[in-house]
């Protein structure tokens, strides 16, 4: 019996910027393999393409020549909206600097990936107050992204994100702004999701957050120099 395929497939991944005669390479000849399942943590320097290669298997990034199989599909041949579309199915992604919606509330902002997926809004009524609730900002759920503090913001981007249960979790630094309690409970959520069969896929700095996971690849220059 024949094993079974990877969550993510990259093969010769590069992603470079032109910058008048200059090509400046943010990513080089990437390969790399994750199975359903995994805790993957990337680490590395400031600047050696961490974010990038999490946007690129986010598909936030459409910029990068090779190939990218994601559960079977193959990216790197597929129109954006089909890629778009993708993502907002099977993808949850913690960003560095939240990407809340500015003129939505805390509540609107964990409703709309939900409403992305096609639930009723009587079930995603429900989802959201149970998300607060687990969250502990039902006395936030009014407020817009300007009126919170930093380490706020970035827990309505980690619950944003999980709202969905999606099979693919991509986070970048998704401890960063928070004080230390937090951060532990954050990780923990992640294990436990990762036991219930998530795939998670961080980027940090942090050894201890390093330590939640399976398997750590490091990136320097732009190429994997260990996985």
């Amino acid at each position: 019996m024949s094993a079974p395929s990877p969550m993510i497939e990259l093969a010769n991944v590069d992603r470079s910027y032109r910058t008048g005669p200059t090509q400046t390479y943010v990513l080089r000849q990437i390969r790399l393999s994750i199975a359903a399942g995994e805790f993957v943590t990337i680490m590395g320097p400031s600047g050696a393409g961490k974010s990038t290669l999490l946007s690129v298997l986010g598909m936030l990034d459409s910029e990068w020549t090779g190939e990218y199989c994601f559960l079977g599909h193959a990216v790197h041949a597929m129109p954006r909206k089909k890629r778009v579309e993708l993502n907002k199915h099977h993808i949850g992604f913690v960003f560095q600097k939240y990407h809340l919606i500015d003129d939505l509330t805390v509540q609107e902002n964990l409703d709309l990936p939900l409403s992305y997926r096609g639930i009723q809004p009587k079930d995603r009524a429900g989802i959201v107050a149970e998300t607060l609730d687990r969250f502990g900002m039902v006395g936030k759920k009014d407020l817009y992204p300007s009126q919170l503090s930093g380490g706020q913001q970035q827990l309505v981007g980690v619950a944003r994100a999980v709202i969905t249960a999606p099979q693919l979790l991509l986070a970048d630094e998704p401890t960063g702004n928070l004080h230390s309690a937090q951060g532990e409970e954050i990780m923990d959520l992640f294990t436990r999701l990762n036991r219930q069969g998530t795939t998670i896929v961080q980027v940090t700095h942090s050894e201890r957050n390093a330590g939640y996971g399976n398997r750590i690849i490091y990136l320097r220059d732009g190429w994997i120099v260990d996985s």
